[in-house]
């Protein structure tokens, strides 16, 4: 059976830039990102902690294509999928490191 799989949208504290992630664990994801387990990726030179937005799918190959369609969209189609998804753009990487989501 495939593991599950996650598609994610981090931000920093001023929204001035977006990343967008593939993982299979996205609780561990996160914290590796939010504790800057690999001090020279993108993340964290650019300080993008803050999940805004994701997607769950029952196998992480479709999440990948998803990924996939999300990167190869403007800037606009990713901030559109979140002022959707969360229009405050709270972050929402408490409740999933809480097992909410």
């Amino acid at each position: 059976m495939e593991k599950k799989g996650f598609i994610y949208i981090l931000t920093n504290h001023s929204h001035s830039v977006l990343y967008t992630g593939v993982t299979s664990n996205l609780a561990q994801r996160l914290y590796q990102h939010q504790t800057g387990v690999f001090k020279d990726a993108f993340t964290s030179k650019y300080h993008v902690y803050e999940l805004v937005y994701y997607e769950e799918f029952d196998s992480i190959t479709d999440a990948i294509s998803r990924e996939k369609q999300i990167k190869a969209g403007s800037r606009q189609k990713k901030v559109d999928l979140i002022e959707r998804f969360n229009p405050e753009w709270k972050d929402l990487s408490k409740a999933v490191s809480r097992g909410l989501i």
